[in-house]
């Protein structure tokens, strides 16, 4: 399934200008870990997160450890100044694209150890998220949904085999498919296609077959005629 058919599209954002208050309240307004920076333009430029605020506060008690130090001993004035969301954000941030599939995006995930994705178009400009929860949508798809991309897409449309000789049950994402088929690479195809459907758990396949096309039966040339 396309991230496009998972995604969410209403993203709340923060541009870099913003103060970092008015992140942390966004932040728990939304429920969010994290937002998502973007220019005026819509266009992604980083991320914020939790991570970053306690980055920024270790580093401000450090910096204010130093300044009162100096201000006793020179008596200088502590400057007061509120860090924006662009002195702290992380630039490099994961995307993928719209028409990227789920399984690609759970790849991502789980090899970065993130919880959701931004998507981003080819221009750069942010136009959904999709977080692990929409990921398992695509493996929670009803079994008649199923059955029926295996009948309409797979046998009609890629295989141009009739559905009518295959029984296809389907509970549960588990997948049975049984009935005789005429050639034996049909039946592979079949398989291994439907093996592949987005929200298949498991597939048995008890399908058989009227004729074995995969293997050319090797006829040795007759001997040579003596007087020829």
């Amino acid at each position: 399934m396309k991230l496009r058919q998972l995604m969410t599209t209403t993203v709340i954002t923060i541009g870099p200008e913003a103060s970092l208050k008015e992140a942390a309240r966004r932040m728990i307004e939304a429920g969010v870990s994290g937002l998502p920076v973007t220019d005026d333009t819509g266009s992604l430029i980083g991320v914020i997160t939790e991570a970053d605020f306690v980055k920024t506060e270790s580093a401000r008690r450090a910096a204010k450890r130093a300044r009162l130090l100096r201000w006793f001993v020179r008596a200088e004035e502590i400057p007061e100044e509120e860090r924006k969301v662009g002195d702290v954000m992380t630039s490099e941030v994961i995307t993928l694209g719209p028409e990227a599939d789920h399984a690609e995006a759970a790849r991502v995930m789980r090899h970065a150890g993130i919880k959701r994705i931004l998507v981003a178009d080819e221009s750069g400009k942010l136009v959904g998220l999709v977080s692990r929860s929409d990921i398992l949508r695509a493996f929670a798809r009803p079994d008649s949904n199923i059955i029926e991309e295996i009948k309409e897409d797979v046998m009609r449309k890629v295989l141009w085999i009739d559905p009518r000789p295959v029984e296809i049950k389907c509970e549960d994402g588990n997948v049975v498919l049984s009935g005789r088929l005429e050639t034996r690479s049909d039946a592979q195809l079949l398989a291994e296609l439907t093996r592949r459907l987005d929200g298949v758990v498991s597939l048995k396949d008890r399908l058989s077959w009227s004729v074995d096309n995969t293997k050319l039966e090797m006829v040795s040339p007759p001997p040579a005629h003596p007087n020829w």
